[in-house]
């Protein structure tokens, strides 16, 4: 873990990017260390924050968070898999759905739409060839989306794709474990959602 910038709290980061993340921390119950460490550059954090809401207002909750799982997954990213499977499961979408993308393989995902199965296949596209062998099946995604949602999906490739390089250059640690790990809704019945459990410790990001 690099500590070549320091951690800050929200009662040393500057009153209006405090002000915005305090309601999420609150909802949370932690502040995660990519906060604490992007929050050295306040306008930079609250625009990528905001970007971050724009893309995800654009997009339904499955098509967001295929794009999510499979681009944290290919960049290596446990700090951002690990949280985003559990929004997974309180969206009702389902520990075995989590499971099906997680395994990056679209083709024999019986569990994923076929929208969903093109966007998993086009993102695997983009994050391994950096986009450049990734047109083919973009335009099998385009034919099944509206364009707005096929080109959101190509910016929040970017978005996750960014939030990788920070969390890997610093080595960043899970704010939250992996469900497969604590079997976080595991009891919960499919299309359900389970009640939130107790946040880890401040100290335990």
């Amino acid at each position: 873990m690099s500590h070549a910038i320091a951690r800050l709290q929200l009662e040393d980061m500057r009153p209006d990017l405090a002000d915005y993340l305090t309601p999420r921390v609150r909802r949370l119950g932690y502040l995660g260390e990519l906060f604490q460490v992007s929050a050295h550059a306040p306008d930079v954090l609250l625009d990528f924050m905001r970007f971050t809401e724009s893309l995800k207002d654009a997009l339904p909750d499955n098509l967001a968070e295929t794009t999510v799982l499979t681009t944290a997954t290919l960049m290596e990213n446990a700090y951002e898999r690990h949280q985003h499977e559990r929004l997974c499961v309180r969206l009702g979408l389902g520990r075995e759905w989590v499971r099906e993308v997680e395994r990056l393989q679209p083709d024999t995902a019986a569990l994923l739409s076929e929208p969903e199965r093109a966007v998993q296949r086009y993102v695997m596209a983009a994050v391994r060839t950096r986009g450049l062998q990734a047109q083919d099946d973009f335009k099998s995604l385009a034919t099944l989306l509206p364009a707005s949602q096929a080109v959101a999906i190509a910016m929040l490739i970017g978005r996750y794709v960014t939030h990788a390089l920070v969390v890997n250059t610093f080595g960043l640690r899970p704010p939250v474990p992996s469900i497969w790990e604590d079997g976080f809704g595991a009891d919960t019945p499919a299309g359900a959602s389970p009640a939130a459990p107790a946040p880890p410790k401040q100290g335990n990001q």
